[in-house]
């Protein structure tokens, strides 16, 4: 039996990871901390409510369900607040914690959510034996959460990975975030002020994303594994492939804004491990994943105005 216990399934990666576990033939239990706003189609997902940080109901969550895997995807993610948000640690402790009680269980195979703001960024393909070096407590906080886990795994008796999680987007995802604002502005007919944006960056589709963490979790790779595509692209051509499918490429102003002081000019990932171990790669290429994102907008904005 291969019952796997999703937290985080309302979110981003969460929603995306559930029909490919599926696929493999895992029993999916799906976990959020309210009621999903919009759960999958599919009576095979059985959903549940429990507050991860609350002892008491993530005690119980783990003794109902006696899952065999575990892919923990739950975090604070509030964009613009996350980076240095005290809730870190709290998601920190409570990893730990569930990590525990899932090994006490009888669980066999943890998978975490780990993310790129883990290593020294720089501008070679980072790979997983990069150096690490964290700037932010978010970044502090996974590392030191993926350190602690790792350490517990032997004497729990389990097998873990984690995921190093590089530039996501997709539809779904917080408007607040870079591609779904221009996307957004763009379908209003509003002007969009953007860096040169020559920073090179690692995008993924969530839909892949969701994919890789399944093949992960299905597979006995353990450490860290990047999940990502392994090919950088300059945000500006993101920007640009975002006017094309938008169809008002007029509207953006390239330029208008400062790049962040600081901002790294490459951050790109070395997939070798997942594509050569886990035995995974991407399917979904940038401009067919942009144009699904700009149509998904376009359809939310859209139904959104009929509503109003």
């Amino acid at each position: 039996m291969k019952r796997v216990l999703v937290t985080g399934a309302s979110g981003l990666v969460g929603r995306n990871v559930l029909q490919p576990l599926l696929a493999r033939g895992f029993e999916v239990i799906a976990v959020a901390r309210g009621e999903p706003q919009d759960p999958p189609v599919d009576r095979r997902v059985a959903w549940r409510q429990a507050d991860l940080l609350d002892d008491s109901s993530r005690g119980e969550l783990i003794a109902e369900v006696a899952p065999s895997h575990l892919l923990h995807l739950a975090w604070y993610a509030e964009p613009g607040l996350y980076w240095e948000a005290s809730e870190n640690l709290d998601w920190m402790r409570a990893t730990v914690m569930l990590t525990s009680e899932f090994a006490s269980a009888g669980g066999k195979r943890a998978v975490y959510a780990g993310t790129c703001a883990e290593y020294l960024w720089n501008s070679r393909p980072l790979e997983e034996s990069s150096p690490l070096a964290p700037t932010t407590l978010y970044g502090i906080a996974k590392n030191a959460t993926r350190q602690a886990v790792s350490d517990l795994a032997p004497t729990l008796g389990i097998s873990i990975a984690w995921g190093r999680i590089f530039f996501v987007y997709g539809p779904g995802e917080d408007r607040r975030r870079l591609v779904a604002s221009v996307a957004r502005s763009l379908i209003a007919k509003e002007r969009v002020a953007t860096t040169k944006g020559d920073q090179v960056r690692d995008f993924m589709f969530v839909g892949d994303v969701g994919d890789a963490f399944a093949a992960l979790t299905d597979s006995q790779v353990e450490g860290a594994v990047n999940v990502a595509t392994g090919r950088g692209v300059a945000v500006s051509s993101v920007t640009s492939l975002i006017g094309e499918m938008s169809g008002r490429p007029d509207l953006i102003d390239a330029g208008a804004l400062e790049q962040s002081q600081g901002d790294p000019d490459s951050i790109v990932a070395d997939t070798t491990i997942l594509t050569e171990e886990v035995g995974w790669t991407p399917s979904t290429a940038l401009e067919e994943g942009i144009a699904a994102t700009v149509e998904w907008w376009r359809t939310e904005q859209s139904t959104s105005i009929q509503v109003h």
